[in-house]
């Protein structure tokens, strides 16, 4: 992957913060998933045109090689394009997109401009619809909430369908299939005879709740570690610590304050390159 990490600066500190320590500790990606989600849109309840709209857009665009190319600026050898952000304007016919800029390679931001794969596509999607893109930018645990209350049109933040968003959302066809992953620091060898994720589990149940995880609040990830009755996640009975973002998390597994960490494949693989290639 040839794009920046989003919040750079945070990986920076946590680099200076380990060279302070007189140590470089590197962290790596367990490649076993460990869970099987789709992502969506999320769609205002009210505005079930455009809904249908999104739709019939997503199909279009898986068919005629539009998702391909945008991924293959993430995960190719393609190049991430800049999307702009208009200003809020009632007088204007405006797509107001609600998101979490924090999710390398879907959202993520460099100076004032917005990249990534659910960028792209909302940029696209504004195109498709011949209004003018607005994109928010807030907290992951508000995204569907402000589109819930009509602050937003459409919540693209690397949404994982699930039963408690839909009070808020009504979700689009799914466009993308995604999992949970573990981070651990690169001396951990306790998972290499890992093959599938009963065995990652059985690993850290074996430690009996004695680890801390840490997770991007309100994500997959944390539903997983904590255990989720509706999706059917047991949970470790660890201590799961939230954060805003997954570098944040990683940062606190390289600065030894937590044992490991589980996100999402691709912010995974984004965010341990990044902060490898600094050590």
């Amino acid at each position: 992957m040839k794009k920046k990490i989003a919040g750079i600066l945070v990986v920076l500190m946590a680099a200076m913060t380990l060279a302070g320590c007189g140590g470089k500790r590197t962290v790596r990606v367990i490649d076993i998933e460990l869970t099987n989600e789709e992502y969506a849109f999320g769609v205002d309840k009210t505005q079930p045109e455009l809904l249908a709209s999104v739709n019939e857009f997503t199909k279009e665009m898986k068919e005629n090689g539009t998702f391909d190319e945008i991924c293959d600026h993430y995960f190719g050898d393609g190049t991430p394009v800049a999307v702009i952000s208009a200003e809020p304007d009632e007088s204007k016919d405006q797509l107001v997109v609600a998101t979490n800029a924090a999710f390398e390679p879907f959202e993520y931001m460099e100076g004032n401009s917005y990249y990534g794969i659910d960028m792209e596509i909302a940029a696209k999607l504004a195109e498709y619809l011949d209004k003018e893109l607005v994109i928010l930018n807030m907290e992951f645990e508000a995204v569907c909430l402000s589109v819930g209350q009509q602050k937003c049109d459409i919540a693209m933040a690397g949404l994982t369908v699930r039963e408690d968003r839909m009070e808020y959302v009504d979700f689009s066809d799914s466009y993308y299939n995604a999992s949970q992953k573990l981070i651990v620091p690169s001396d951990n060898h306790e998972f290499d005879d890992c093959k599938d994720a009963a065995s990652v589990e059985a690993v850290l149940n074996g430690k009996n709740g004695a680890m801390k995880i840490g997770v991007q609040n309100g994500t997959t990830g944390q539903f997983y570690a904590e255990g989720d009755e509706d999706w059917g996640f047991d949970g470790f009975g660890a201590e799961v610590i939230g954060y805003k973002n997954g570098s944040l998390a990683v940062q606190d597994l390289l600065n030894h304050n937590i044992d490991f960490v589980i996100i999402d494949s691709a912010p995974a693989v984004c965010i341990t390159e990044a902060i490898n290639e600094l050590q």
